[in-house]
């Protein structure tokens, strides 16, 4: 399956042809450009055939070619108390810009036309700035560009779905073959998969894998609109989700190498102590599940050089005091109770990482040194902690028992007080309590939330109190109901800003195949252990991308309660179960 693939057919239906689409791909490049068609109209400034022909004609599919003999084109009229617009949606969320082709007329002057690019339909019909927070930060989605007569022009280069069209001037009759969105995107297959019997489910994981998939530009970023940068601790869920959905691929290694040259210490990646954490679990991550060992030599140097700086912010409590910008995310950055708890949990799984990766590497020396940090680390243990986030690494990090954390903190009041880039961990530490209904519920709720929104990509923030009374992204707002994109939203995601495709809220695509399959990679990519948990789910299925090839299994309940697995492995794979 390819991005294109699912933005035009859906989830789980393959054609066997898509020959309607045109695209212009460079040879040898994985990264393509596809012209897409809007799916519908949303919205037109009115309906009289003095402002406005042929709207329809835009949803048809063409060519790309403008030609001096059409007829029935798409004709915007304006006037000097009339200058229309229009509203497009192009079905799902894409990365990239518009193709905007015209006809032939009497008037050979360029025609000015503002664009008003928006994840959301409220985001497309905003003006920049005002309570609501519409921005032209990282990437422009709101400018006035110049059409010429009998041809194209292709601007943007944002995340979107919607796209709003104004006439800029009086006196103008514009016939319009087509606006096309360039669909920027990396072209790499879909090798791992996941089915159930649930379809939520099994949307919210290729929701997830497409949310990523679009943030795999020149580097894997964090948004398609807003930021458009490398941020490593943003990495680590994004990095997980390749490993389960594309495998081994090199713009993971390459965006490690830029964060890592761009941040020589003693600096912090991201100028976030976490994050440097973060590149190293990631290593560990990595090598775990391919294992490069020539690419793990390359980080050798860098990665001591990191542990023993991360080894001189311990004071003689064995407590962490990490200096530079103390961060998890951003729900908890005003709690410095919680940021410690989540830090000093951090600083436990770096340096038990950092051991096992200097025993890979053969300096046993340095395996010792880092295992004994590691439990002295683990001799300090922060109380009083309530929220999600801090209480899931703390879980993870063994600094307190998975299972009074989960009954006692992460299933407490259900989804409220989660975080996209945290619900990860907090879904791991949920698995590490056994409570995989409890997770399959949270997947359900939260990640379910937003698509139950319209959301065709998971979003930077999504906070389950703001649904009350609010409106979908894809619809115009009733006046009496909240927008959920516009009316929300603290820290750096206020109103429009926030990013409605963000690669840190991919989650549940990694914990579904790793934990309801039950695909457990070992010994750099050597073994797979296959442990499923279906928790309520009649069956499951889905593939795996190892470094011997696609692995497949299929789970099914019995009637006695007894699950019957069926494995096709590819050969050099060991198998554990």
């Amino acid at each position: 399956m390819t991005a294109l693939l699912y933005l035009q057919f859906g989830f789980g239906q393959l054609p066997p042809v898509f020959g309607e689409e045109y695209n212009d791909k460079a040879q040898h490049s994985e990264m393509i450009k596809t012209y897409l068609t809007p799916q519908r109209i949303v919205w037109q400034s009115d309906d009289s055939i003095e402002s406005m022909q042929n709207a329809e004609s835009l949803l048809k599919k063409g060519n790309g070619q403008v030609a001096v003999n059409e007829e029935n084109l798409f004709r915007l009229i304006s006037k000097a108390d009339k200058k229309p617009a229009i509203l497009l949606d192009y079905g799902k969320q894409i990365h990239g810009g518009i193709k905007i082709s015209a006809g032939i007329r009497a008037d050979k002057a360029p025609v000015k036309l503002r664009l008003r690019f928006g994840e959301s339909v409220g985001e497309a019909m905003s003006d920049i700035g005002g309570k609501q927070n519409a921005t032209n930060e990282h990437s422009l989605r709101d400018f006035i560009i110049e059409v010429p007569w009998l041809g194209s022009v292709e601007v943007g280069e944002t995340g979107f779905r919607f796209l709003r069209v104004d006439v800029v001037d009086a006196g103008i009759d514009l016939p319009i073959k087509s606006i096309e969105a360039a669909f920027v995107y990396r072209d790499i297959p879909y090798l791992g998969s996941f089915e159930s019997n649930d379809e939520r489910l099994n949307e919210i994981w290729i929701t997830g894998a497409y949310t990523v998939q679009l943030n795999m530009q020149n580097f894997l970023w964090d948004g398609i609109k807003r930021d458009r940068l490398v941020w490593v601790g943003d990495m680590h869920p994004e990095v997980m989700t390749i490993n389960t959905v594309f495998g081994n691929h090199e713009i993971v290694n390459k965006s490690l190498d830029l964060a890592r040259d761009q941040h020589p210490l003693p600096q912090w990646m991201n100028g976030i102590s976490s994050y440097s954490m973060w590149w190293l679990l990631i290593h560990e991550n990595i090598y775990n599940y391919h294992g490069d060992l020539a690419y793990l030599k390359e980080q050798e140097t860098y990665m001591i050089g990191l542990l023993d700086q991360l080894g001189t912010f311990i004071d003689k409590d064995n407590k962490e005091i990490l200096n530079g910008h103390r961060f998890l995310d951003w729900p908890t950055s005003e709690k410095p109770e919680a940021i410690h708890a989540g830090l000093q949990a951090m600083m436990v799984m770096t340096f038990e990482a950092g051991s096992e990766m200097m025993a890979i590497l053969g300096k046993n020396d340095l395996q010792l040194k880092y295992e004994k940090v590691a439990k002295q680390l683990k001799k300090h243990r922060p109380k009083d902690i309530t929220t999600k986030q801090a209480a899931s690494l703390m879980a993870l990090a063994n600094l307190h028992d998975a299972e009074k954390v989960n009954k006692e903190i992460l299933t407490k009041d259900g989804v409220q007080r989660m975080s996209t880039f945290y619900g990860y961990y907090i879904l791991e530490a949920m698995a590490k309590a056994k409570d995989y209904n409890g997770a399959l519920r949270v997947i359900r709720d939260y990640w379910g939330g937003m698509l139950d929104l319209g959301a065709t990509t998971f979003w930077e923030d999504f906070d389950v109190l703001d649904v009350a009374n609010s409106g979908r992204i894809d619809e115009l707002i009733p006046a009496n109901n909240f927008d959920i994109h516009g009316d929300f939203g603290e820290y750096c995601y206020v109103g429009y800003r926030h990013s409605l495709c963000h690669g840190w809220a991919s989650g549940p695509t990694s914990w579904l195949s790793q934990h309801v399959l039950g695909i457990n990679v070992l010994e750099g990519g050597e073994k797979v252990k296959i442990d499923p948990h279906l928790g309520d789910l009649e069956w499951a299925k889905g593939s795996f991308p190892t470094k011997y090839g696609v692995l497949k299994v299929s789970h099914k309940r019995n009637a006695d309660g007894t699950i019957k697995t069926e494995i096709d492995a590819p050969e050099g794979l060991t198998l554990i179960n």
